[in-house]
């Protein structure tokens, strides 16, 4: 029986030109749509990055000048009295090297015999040229605000010369730095002493919040604490009404020397902080459009 064999011919068919250019076009388009979301993310995770930064940056910056504005004027068994010179203050220690001297009779780190209260805390704001009265700060941003505070830390069961301290009972106070005061108070505790001043320096070309300590080399210690702290902002609420509410808040132009010193009726019982935060590395991805007519 003979087998007859089929043999069919296979033809292949491809693509025309115009299919090819067509399915080029459509391959085109995807990848620039994938382009483009690729982009839109990239540009989404910059931008949250740096928004994450601003937020984080002005955290901090707000909760280590929190830590002491809240103790403000916290002086341990002395808390509320004048210290005095020659009546229930004696001053053992001195300020040796650089001091940050604000505005006031008696506004130095240590308390001074001068005729007027001893301030714990003073604000000023930088000219445009920089220039504060304290003569201690150099670098300061131009029309940026300048806090001094001054506080006890403790108690504490030892004292070196590293540091100034104050043994304080509710009627007496000695400040000194030796390791022990010139007189032993009778059950007066020993307290750290705290001096610091805060404000934007901008010598790097990049602002920062700085703080000023004082160490047993005065009042030259200069401590970076965050990067990109553009401006800062202080306003001083003072009680008109002996409430302990705060009825008016004012920039530190507007305090007087009367208020500053609590001599009036008017008494500072609060303090507003604005922190202007801006991004350490410039964003390549923004446009201005703001314009001026």
């Amino acid at each position: 029986m003979t087998q007859s064999v089929l043999k069919l011919k296979r033809f292949q068919f491809g693509m025309s030109l115009v299919e090819l250019m067509v399915a080029m076009v459509i391959g085109l388009f995807l990848t620039a749509g994938v382009f483009t979301m690729f982009n839109m993310s990239s540009s989404n995770v910059t931008t949250t990055s740096q928004f994450n930064q601003l937020q984080e940056n002005g955290r901090i910056a707000l909760s280590i000048m929190e830590r002491d504005i809240t103790q403000l004027g916290f002086m341990g068994d002395m808390t509320g009295t004048d210290f005095i010179l020659g009546s229930n203050t004696t001053v053992d220690a001195e300020i040796s090297k650089k001091d940050c001297i604000g505005a006031g009779l008696n506004n130095a780190t240590l308390p001074n015999n001068q005729p007027a209260h001893f301030r714990l805390l003073w604000g000023d704001t930088s000219t445009k040229d920089g220039a504060t009265s304290l003569a201690c700060l150099s670098g300061v941003k131009s029309d940026t605000d300048v806090l001094q505070l001054k506080r006890l830390i403790g108690p504490t069961a030892v004292a070196n010369s590293t540091g100034y301290y104050v043994a304080a009972t509710s009627s007496q106070a000695i400040f000194f730095n030796s390791g022990a005061p010139s007189v032993a108070l009778p059950n007066a505790r020993v307290w750290e002493y705290q001096h610091h001043v805060y404000y934007i320096d901008e010598a790097n070309n990049t602002p920062m919040l700085n703080r000023k300590t004082l160490t047993n080399l005065g009042m030259n210690n200069d401590e970076q604490l965050v990067e990109g702290i553009e401006n800062i902002r202080f306003l001083y609420g003072f009680d008109d009404n002996g409430d302990g509410t705060p009825d008016s808040f004012m920039p530190a132009s507007s305090v007087t020397s009367l208020m500053w010193d609590n001599e009036g009726f008017q008494r500072l019982v609060a303090i507003k902080v604005y922190v202007l935060v801006r991004a350490i590395k410039a964003d390549s991805t923004f446009t201005n459009r703001c314009f001026s007519r």
